[in-house]
């Protein structure tokens, strides 16, 4: 059906996405009050925003070096 590899990298995107969704739902009930965030609200969500954009980043990498097949002909 879906090969090693295939699986692996669905797995890391769904971990990317749940991590994303959990960081805004905390900073939504931490600092909402149920129609604004507030400015350390605010500071917060763009915080949690440039993480889970460099975390996406290094899940990236980090599956390119260990999933992927080295091209013919070279070393590792």
């Amino acid at each position: 059906m879906f090969d090693r590899e295939s699986l692996i990298e669905m797995a890391a995107a769904v971990v990317c996405v749940l991590v994303i969704l959990g960081g805004l739902l905390f900073v939504g009930s931490t600092y909402g009050d149920g129609q604004f965030l507030g400015e350390e609200g605010a500071t917060m969500l763009i915080a949690v925003i440039v993480a889970s954009i460099l975390f996406a980043t290094m899940v990236g990498v980090a599956l390119a070096y260990t999933v992927s097949e080295p091209e013919n002909g070279a070393s590792a």
